[in-house]
């Protein structure tokens, strides 16, 4: 075997084609699948008949061509953008063999610098690629992109931990500064977009990447043989690390899908969401006095800051930038049969500003924080048109039930991390609940 520790480094182009080699053919270049981008789909809300879809870092285009085939009531017009010319050549291949050639429309640009004028599509689509500019980044340069009342949908990698190991670290920081979802989230909210939904991709969605490319790297590895040139081999290295950091440590970090809409001028304030301090409590007790008839809530809020049963951090408030609290939710803990949950009460938002977005925008917040926080299950007893948007089914789906007489679909649960077996049983709420 030669030793290539004396060869000079290879080439940044020598790099980049090896790295192209290495995954010529992938059905996917990140985590994702069909069922996740129709899931986005169809947290985008109505869509005009055949909306304008931008696909931004395409890939071989499995998200453009399902958009293509099914975005709309008669499909979309896709443009599908990438700089490698060989993923597009891949992408046009397959659309002639789907029939939709006259739908996807590849186009050879930067992400960074786009020709396209402002405003010129309903749908901006980016799985997996946002992090060739950044989120933010991102966010604020792809926002002049959209019509009105367009979407932006695009995927993230986050930590899903409050203290990452230093082997995740040791990894992902000098590649990439991951986030939670909760400052994404506020990051979201400070660029002036509405959180429309939040997914979480499953670890099904990274084995339908990393699975295939193991199988390449093997194929690229026994071709090559005993003595890879340098650049080969460096890219080898880089997929087996990658796919090695992923096994260990994939419990601490995962992609995170955000479907989002720009604020207009005629929707009022977006609405940052962050966890309550303590000088925020007059204004978390006026807005729960304000939202509701009666003072219980109020009382109730203020009973359980001195009880067991408050978790710190997981009350949060949201309000227009430099304004008053608009909005308060709070989880605390409660019991399924003797295992640990979260309840979700009260939720509150000002009858000034009432279904402008500040309810969703606290609600969102503090469910990602409790999920950061390592909690598995959310329980809420509140309206059934109102707490699915966030992912809440009805509890008894796990065999979960009040310890009270309730509409069967008005006591409702929220599972966090799948990972962990939901109890069945009685819920015991917290003392100050009175039941």
């Amino acid at each position: 075997m030669t030793d290539h520790s004396a060869s000079p480094s290879p080439s940044p182009s020598a790099l980049t084609s090896a790295f192209f080699a290495l995954h010529r053919g992938l059905p996917r270049q990140a985590p994702g699948s069909a069922e996740t981008t129709r899931h986005l789909l169809s947290l985008c809300g109505p869509l005009p008949e055949r909306p304008r879809v931008l696909d931004l870092g395409c890939g071989p285009g499995r998200s453009a061509l399902l958009l293509a085939a099914e975005a709309g009531a008669h499909g979309a017009e896709v443009t599908a953008v990438d700089l490698h010319e060989g993923f597009l050549d891949e992408l046009r291949a397959a659309a002639a063999d789907l029939g939709l050639d006259g739908r996807v429309h590849p186009v050879n640009a930067d992400m960074g610098a786009l020709p396209h004028p402002d405003g010129s599509f309903d749908l901006v689509w980016a799985e997996g690629s946002a992090y060739v500019l950044g989120f933010d980044a991102a966010l604020a340069r792809w926002k002049r992109l959209l019509a009105p009342g367009g979407t932006l949908v695009l995927t993230e990698c986050e930590w899903t931990t409050d203290e990452p190991s230093a082997g995740a670290r040791t990894f992902w920081d000098p590649h990439y500064a991951l986030r939670s979802t909760a400052r994404n989230i506020a990051a979201a909210q400070a660029a002036g977009y509405r959180v429309l939904g939040v997914h979480h991709l499953s670890d099904s969605d990274w084995a339908a990447y990393y699975g295939p490319l193991a199988a390449r790297a093997d194929e690229v590895e026994a071709s090559a043989g005993p003595d890879p040139d340098p650049a080969t081999a460096a890219a080898l290295a880089g997929a087996r690390e990658e796919i090695a950091v992923r096994a260990r440590h994939g419990h601490e970090y995962g992609y995170t899908g955000y479907v989002l809409r720009p604020v207009t001028a005629g929707e009022g304030p977006a609405w940052p969401a962050r966890p309550e301090t303590a000088s925020d409590r007059g204004a978390v007790r006026a807005v729960n006095l304000a939202a509701f008839d009666t003072p219980l809530e109020a009382d109730l809020v203020d009973a359980l800051r001195a009880d067991p049963a408050w978790l710190p951090g997981l009350s949060y408030v949201a309000g227009a930038p430099d304004g008053p609290v608009a909005a308060h939710a709070l989880l605390t803990r409660c019991e399924v049969d003797g295992v640990p949950a979260l309840a979700l009460a009260p939720v509150a938002v000002d009858p000034a500003v009432q279904r402008s977005g500040a309810g969703s925008s606290v609600v969102r917040a503090l469910l990602a924080a409790a999920k950061e926080q390592g909690e598995a299950l959310v329980l809420v007893l509140g309206h059934p048109a109102y707490y699915p948007r966030f992912g809440f089914v009805p509890a008894s789906r796990f065999g979960i039930r009040a310890p009270f007489e309730v509409p069967d679909e008005a006591m409702m649960a929220l599972v966090l991390d799948d990972s962990v077996p939901v109890p069945r049983g009685t819920i015991t709420y917290p003392t100050p609940f009175g039941v």
